[in-house]
């Protein structure tokens, strides 16, 4: 108890502050008890840190400002870039279109590589759309047509002449009346076989009357058949491309002479393949 009355004693003791100004005007002394003067440092010191705390709200407030103005400036390079988007998507509409002017579809198809978040503007968006989907028709339809043209046989798979049509003639070998699947085309021994569309190999092996025969699987309904090869340079299994090697030339099987017999298939029947041969490969 008497600890807390010699406490008391001391909080409600005075402190004489004397303040000095300036001019020669008289010093002025003021007696100030120890709490107060203890009361009036905190409530200083609460008051600077408060002070502290606002003008660090301030800088928050100013990075915060800074940090919309680079959203926006963010925002709006967006906006030109889709405009730019907008432009070249055009741009790329009209260049395809401007493929189906030329003369031949085979140029168009040969030459053509069919490998080829939202803002709230309304009409951007929509034109942003409608070319989208316009672009993205012409790519699909060129794509399409792509896939036939490279699945359709196209030229001669060797540098030869026709020796024996497609349809009825008389076997060389025996005489009598027989349907040719195919059609002959006369060559030198060795020289190279080639592909006359893109594919995969479905058979290279032997056959008793056509000897060394390879099989290839075009896609869209198409096979083409190449016999009476000295060798085959495929596998079961292999792709190839239009103009790749997959044979050579011979007088394999039943066969009077070094040729190819050159068949074109289509959903499971043979055509004639002499259409075919004046394809620009």
């Amino acid at each position: 108890m008497g600890k807390i009355r010699l406490l008391l004693k001391k909080a409600f003791s005075s402190v004489t502050i004397m303040v000095i100004p300036h001019g020669g005007l008289k010093a002025l002394n003021v007696k100030v008890p120890v709490a107060v003067l203890l009361i009036t440092i905190l409530l200083t010191a609460i008051g600077g840190g408060y002070l502290l705390r606002l003008a660090i709200s301030g800088l928050e407030y100013k990075s915060q400002h800074r940090a919309m103005v680079e959203k926006v400036k963010f925002y709006s390079d967006q906006f030109s870039q889709w405009n730019s988007t907008i432009t070249a998507l055009k741009r790329a509409e009209s260049k395809f279109r401007n493929l189906f002017s030329l003369d031949s579809k085979e140029e168009v198809l040969k030459y053509t590589d069919a490998s080829i978040g939202s803002l709230e503007v309304p009409t951007l968006a929509l034109d942003l759309k409608t070319t989208i989907e316009s672009v993205a028709e012409i790519r699909d339809y060129l794509k399409t047509q792509k896939n036939i043209y490279s699945a359709t046989p196209a030229g001669f798979p060797v540098p030869g002449n026709v020796t024996s049509p497609f349809g009825k003639r008389e076997d060389p070998l025996t005489g009598e009346p027989a349907f040719h699947s195919g059609i002959d085309l006369s060559c030198s021994k060795g020289v190279p076989i080639r592909a006359t569309a893109d594919g995969v190999v479905s058979h290279s092996g032997w056959l008793h009357e056509n000897g060394f025969v390879v099989v290839l699987e075009h896609g869209c309904g198409f096979e083409t058949v190449y016999a009476h090869n000295e060798t085959n340079s495929v596998k079961v299994g292999h792709t190839v491309k239009r103009g790749d090697v997959i044979g050579y030339v011979g007088s394999t099987g039943k066969s009077t002479g070094p040729h190819v017999h050159y068949e074109v298939w289509q959903d499971g029947k043979a055509i004639n393949p002499r259409s075919y041969l004046q394809r620009r490969s």
